[in-house]
């Protein structure tokens, strides 16, 4: 068997690169770096990375959407839930430390509570008689759902106020199967409450 010098190597190497190309059997090497295959590459990458790219559009939309009274926040933008058991009169000269201003909103000691999601008929004061009435009744509905036992009020992490320096609570409470009721779903199926569209208010008259 004859052996090739150091000079005859190379060669010897490229007559066999023309001889496996003519025979239709040429193969690009392993590690040459093509366009198809940044490109396969890329989409491989963005398809593994899509659940954190969604998660990070949801996170902008929920903290950049300019008021945090729109919409509930996800469990992973709450805090730790606030338990709240107490007995809830209506606001008013001398009452007590927990009481109901309007549909939407309630008192705890010297904080006020404005529930998430929800723009109830405003009393104070009303645009027409219309208003006034629905108004007296929403007071009322939300009253007799705060007294209907303990619930929780949970913040939202990205911000926890409104600019009237209210603290911004979604309220629900347990429930003994499974689950929670939504205070604020329950004051919109009662037709004594919108759901809150920012700026954009549903007239009551």
């Amino acid at each position: 068997m004859r052996d090739y010098g150091a000079s005859e190597r190379p060669l010897r190497g490229l007559e066999e690169f023309r001889e496996s190309a003519f025979k239709g059997r040429m193969r690009w090497p392993e590690d040459r770096v093509t366009a198809r295959g940044l490109v396969r590459g890329t989409l491989r990458w963005l398809r593994a990375l899509r659940p954190f790219i969604l998660l990070a559009i949801l996170v902008s939309i929920y903290v950049g959407a300019g008021d945090p009274a729109l919409i509930e926040p996800p469990s992973f933008l709450s805090a730790d839930p606030e338990q709240v058991s107490e007995t809830f009169t209506r606001c008013g000269l001398g009452r007590g430390h927990a009481c109901v201003i309007d549909g939407d909103t309630f008192k705890l000691g010297e904080r006020k509570v404005r529930i998430i999601g929800i723009d109830a008929p405003e009393t104070h004061p009303s645009r027409c008689a219309e208003e006034a009435r629905l108004g007296e009744l929403a007071t009322a509905k939300l009253q007799a759902l705060l007294n209907q036992g303990s619930f929780e009020m949970v913040a939202p992490i990205y911000r926890s106020r409104d600019r009237y320096g209210r603290d911004l609570r979604v309220i629900r409470r347990k429930l003994a199967e499974s689950g929670y009721e939504s205070i604020a779903s329950e004051m919109r199926e009662s037709g004594l409450a919108h759901r809150y569209a920012g700026g954009f208010k549903i007239g009551w008259c």
